[in-house]
């Protein structure tokens, strides 16, 4: 259960006593809890990206309250992201966590899955601070796991099969 406590612009940044109540009863449940402003929300979602971050500031904010909510759901369904990278597209995989490589590969092909030989591995921190997939490698960022690879948030990964 995850429970999504709407306040005013004021109490966004830190909620108020209600929300309080609500977290302090979902962490007793087990369960997670967001606080958002969908007031916030709404004039974030009519702004620049540059116009949003200035405003999310302006607000104490350090990210859109859609955010938080997503990544409250993914912690409490104990999924996690990684990326694939080509020359035309960049594309986002959720799996649950601790999942190994080969079932990850599955995700985008079963074939990828049966014929797992080994992934290019990039940290997404490492993918950021470098400036993408090919200054990453060049900087040796890039490291080959096999079967037994744990897939952590964020990674960069690269598969090799075989068909």
């Amino acid at each position: 259960m995850l429970y999504v406590c709407n306040v005013d612009e004021g109490s966004a940044a830190q909620g108020n006593v209600h929300s309080a109540a609500v977290a302090a009863m979902a962490e007793a449940q087990g369960a997670g809890s967001v606080v958002i402003s969908a007031q916030i929300e709404e004039e974030i979602a009519q702004l620049s990206p540059d116009e949003a971050g200035m405003f999310l500031e302006e607000m104490g904010l350090e990210e859109p309250g859609l955010d938080r909510l997503i990544k409250a759901g993914y912690a409490l369904l104990h999924l996690q992201t990684y990326f694939t990278v080509g020359p035309k597209e960049a594309r986002a995989w959720t799996i649950p966590e601790n999942t190994p490589a080969p079932k990850a590969a599955g995700v985008i092909h079963g074939d990828f899955e049966k014929g797992f030989i080994r992934a290019e591995t990039i940290a997404y921190d490492d993918f950021i601070a470098c400036g993408g997939e090919t200054p990453a490698k060049e900087a040796g960022k890039m490291r080959a796991e096999g079967k037994s690879y744990i897939v952590r948030d964020g990674d960069v990964l690269h598969f090799l099969f075989n068909t």
